[in-house]
């Protein structure tokens, strides 16, 4: 990472940090009644994270409010105590996070998949092919140009590790890493669209911009593309000012079969014809095992 790339991250982070820090102060209810969730973007962007935090809210009292950043940048700032859930999608630096004292524990709530995206003339010729990491071999033994977050997100971490599958280190003038990946997948999406190239997304921000992009979903169905997030409490023995009580009520409520879990089934229905997300808490699982 350049020199401008780790400023921006820093003011990125501490602009995070005054919100959080500012909000505790502002609100009363912080010791009681109040949760911070450090959430990646992808979710918030989606519109699940806020339906979860106010249908909570109507039926608890308990009032959720977050601050979205990539999954590294989500996990860094929950090491500040100020955080007292993450949710993330890149299972190692989860599990580091962990490793470190700085959560609990990784608990499954959902999923969905990602896809890789291209132009409909497909200059890299990867349209139905069934393995991600082949399809991704393809456009780079074609030089065609493929956009990276690049910005240690859980949707870059996820990129990353299907190169690695692949054998193959991404370098070269064809491999763009988009400064502004910090934005998010949806910034992404759409300069990547800009720029008529490829590249790895979550199928839920395509379908929330489908609409208004050229782009199209060229590889799907892949388990390598199988996209999983996670809660986290952050550790109380650490920070003791967390909120963990209520924190704990949330994540009850949010993996609980007949609360967040319905809703994580059904969200999207309405709107795009099929769910963007699928519920994946071990009490769900128990309870619709095939």
């Amino acid at each position: 990472m350049n020199i401008f790339k780790e400023k921006r991250l820093v003011l990125l982070l501490l602009l995070c940090f005054l919100f959080v820090t500012g909000c505790a102060t502002l609100s009363p209810q912080k010791s009681d009644k109040f949760v911070f969730l450090s959430s990646t973007i992808g979710p918030i962007d989606s519109g699940i994270v806020g339906t979860l935090e106010d249908q909570f809210e109507r039926e608890t009292g308990i009032r959720v409010r977050h601050v979205g950043a990539g999954t590294g940048a989500a996990l860094k700032l929950a090491t500040k105590g100020q955080i007292d859930l993450v949710m993330a999608h890149a299972k190692s630096l989860e599990e580091k996070f962990i490793a470190d004292g700085f959560g609990t524990e990784r608990i499954p709530l959902m999923y969905n998949d990602f896809v890789i995206v291209g132009p409909l003339s497909d200059p890299a010729a990867i349209k139905g092919e069934k393995s991600a990491t082949e399809a991704l071999k393809k456009i780079m033994a074609k030089n065609i140009k493929f956009v990276s977050r690049g910005d240690k997100s859980g949707t870059h971490v996820a990129e990353m590790e299907l190169w690695k599958k692949a054998g193959v280190k991404p370098e070269g003038a064809w491999y763009s890493i988009y400064e502004k990946g910090s934005e998010g997948n949806v910034a992404t999406l759409k300069y990547t669209d800009q720029q008529t190239a490829y590249t790895v997304i979550d199928r839920a921000t395509y379908l929330s911009l489908k609409d208004s992009i050229k782009i199209v979903i060229l590889v799907e169905g892949d388990e390598a593309l199988l996209n999983f997030i996670s809660l986290i409490p952050v550790n109380p023995a650490k920070f003791p000012k967390v909120n963990n009580k209520d924190t704990m009520v949330f994540v009850k409520w949010l993996t609980a079969p007949d609360k967040g879990q319905l809703i994580i089934r059904d969200f999207g229905k309405d709107k795009y014809g099929a769910p963007l997300f699928f519920p994946n808490s071990v009490e769900w699982q128990k309870t619709h095992k095939k």
